[in-house]
């Protein structure tokens, strides 16, 4: 594929100003991104979402229309390696990254490239899972670029490990070190069937769920399997680099942490606990709620959208800085 395209599915219109291209990143990987200009007066400013691990920009145009209705343009990229954007391994089903620093150099370059030249401000970001601990880890470069952020779910740590975090990271180091770093940490390729709504951990909507596995069913290419060794072991390193004192400390950016109350995939208590920490940092916990909050049940989504309303906008005075505690 030479020129960046959409990938349409029935049932998941895409936004109607919305164009899409790549960019090139420093190693040479093609990233591709999309602007989607709100059809509304008066703009307000421009959201750059960050997706999760094994996300596409197509999963998103759901929640790129309900801003663009809100009068605020959007700016969207595929990560490496996943999505519409390059593979960095010959097999394309192996979530790779060798680390995550990658992943804020592309930021940067898709702030410096795209966002700052093609869009209007103020600017704001919204980023789900992996793309929240990106966003932690980028605030540094972020501090003067984004006004608030609204960070859902962030991958700070797993639940449900069968072994303790630091024998975690131990073992995928072992392996990373004795040239395993390629394999499968867990998850194994994803398989020809599609995958059954009741065992799924992300959401409690159906109608949302069949949509998200209609488009990777029809497009294969935008999704993954399960990650590697190298990208579980770069995921530990980033999240322990997010949670050092010091760093939390130099924190600036005004940012609401949500919580998914039922989280299944990260550990809900310690994205409250960050929450707590971070001195500009607001919490809210949505009980009932997978991980995938955007993807959920209309109760539970309708309940980020008015949360975003009403932080974004923003005053000094946050009124969210103690629900859902």
């Amino acid at each position: 594929m030479t020129t960046a395209s959409f990938f349409d599915i029935p049932g998941n219109p895409r936004p109607e100003r919305a164009t899409v291209a790549f960019m090139t990143a420093r190693d040479g990987i093609r990233l591709r991104y999309a602007l989607c200009e709100p059809s509304v007066a008066p703009h307000a400013g421009t959201v750059v979402i960050l997706t999760g691990r094994n996300e596409s920009i197509e999963k998103y145009f759901e929640t790129i229309r309900d801003l663009n209705r809100r009068g605020l343009a959007c700016a969207i990229m595929d990560w490496r390696g996943q999505g519409g954007s390059g593979r960095l391994l010959r097999n394309p089903d192996r979530g790779f990254v060798a680390r995550f620093d990658d992943y804020v150099d592309d930021l940067d370059q898709f702030y410096r490239q795209v966002v700052l030249p093609d869009s209007r401000g103020p600017h704001f970001m919204l980023a789900h899972s992996t793309g929240a601990l990106i966003a932690l880890l980028a605030a540094p470069i972020l501090a003067n670029r984004v006004r608030r952020m609204v960070l859902i779910a962030p991958f700070l740590t797993a639940t449900g490990l069968p072994l303790s975090l630091s024998s975690v990271s131990r073992l995928m180091s072992l392996l990373y070190w004795t040239g395993f770093g390629r394999i499968y940490a867990y998850g194994g390729a994803r398989g020809a069937e599609r995958p059954p709504f009741a065992t799924n951990r992300l959401t409690t909507d159906p109608r949302r769920f069949a949509r998200n596995v209609d488009l990777v069913m029809a497009h294969r290419q935008l999704g993954l399997g399960g990650p590697t060794v190298a990208w579980v072991r770069a995921a530990i390193i980033a999240s322990a680099r997010v949670r050092d004192p010091a760093f939390v400390e130099r924190f600036r950016i005004p940012t609401l942490f949500i919580a998914a109350g039922a989280d299944e995939v990260v550990s809900k208590r310690a994205v409250q606990d960050y929450a707590r920490a971070v001195k500009t940092g607001s919490l809210l916990t949505i009980d009932g709620a997978r991980h995938e909050i955007l993807q959920e049940a209309d109760i539970y989504r309708e309940q980020v959208l008015a949360a975003f309303d009403a932080f974004v906008p923003g005053s000094d005075a946050d009124p969210l800085a103690t629900t859902g505690l």
